[in-house]
């Protein structure tokens, strides 16, 4: 199975399930892969590994949080009214 085999079951899959299909590409399953597994191990350097990345920083856009889960943790300690 290549790129573009999966590109097309991907596109394919979208009308069943109602998600705009210029929204969705191969590359977006590595995300979810990384994020998942991060979310996990908490371990960059491993992911970092596993992806390929000789550069740690090339991993961390794949994990990188976004102003809003920064948000919420902050909440989350109770420490700010």
């Amino acid at each position: 199975m290549d790129r573009g085999n999966i590109w097309a079951a991907m596109k394919g899959l979208c009308a069943a399930a109602g998600v705009e299909p210029s929204k969705v590409f191969p590359h977006n399953l590595r995300h979810l892969f990384a994020r998942v597994f991060y979310e996990e191990d908490k371990d960059i350097m491993r992911l970092a590994d596993l992806l390929g990345h000789s550069d740690v920083n090339t991993t961390r856009i794949y994990v990188m949080e976004t102003g809003k889960e920064h948000r919420r943790l902050v909440e989350k300690l109770g420490l700010m009214t």
